[in-house]
């Protein structure tokens, strides 16, 4: 990434955390992904925005997009099962078990999509994609 395309990267995601509403972001995001289509960091962004945004058909075409040029990174796959789900598409089982894949070896990516899953469900109350897949990803324990 060039300096100043990181610098907006970086500035975006310091907009979101602080609040923003992911519809003012989407265009911030789009033109850092313009600029260098194989960001698949911006792209896993981007479809994270379009999903909270309600465009689950350009979030999923962009979600797809990072998951294959970020194989290793969880987010990305909760991202394609969510477009997926919104989008009423079959084989959500895939990037979900992928992302659990990642989780069994990366326990701060775990961490971390479980917080941006809550954080979805502040911004957008009563989701029912992101309920599903905290439900599959995160079962109640059964206390045994």
């Amino acid at each position: 990434m060039t300096e100043i395309l990181q610098q907006m990267f970086d500035d975006g995601i310091k907009r979101y955390e602080a609040g923003e509403p992911a519809r003012d972001l989407v265009p911030l995001f789009r033109q850092i992904v313009d600029q260098q289509p194989k960001n698949g960091s911006a792209l896993t962004c981007l479809a994270w925005l379009y999903l909270l945004s309600d465009d689950a058909p350009r979030a999923l075409k962009a979600a797809k997009q990072a998951a294959k040029l970020n194989p290793a990174d969880a987010q990305s796959y909760v991202n394609l099962a969510l477009a997926m789900l919104d989008t009423n598409q079959k084989g959500v089982r895939e990037p979900v078990e992928r992302a659990q894949q990642i989780f069994t070896v990366d326990t701060q990516q775990a961490e971390e999509v479980h917080k941006n899953l809550t954080d979805a469900l502040d911004r957008k109350p009563g989701w029912k994609a992101v309920l599903k897949v905290q439900q599959w990803l995160y079962p109640p324990s059964d206390g045994l």
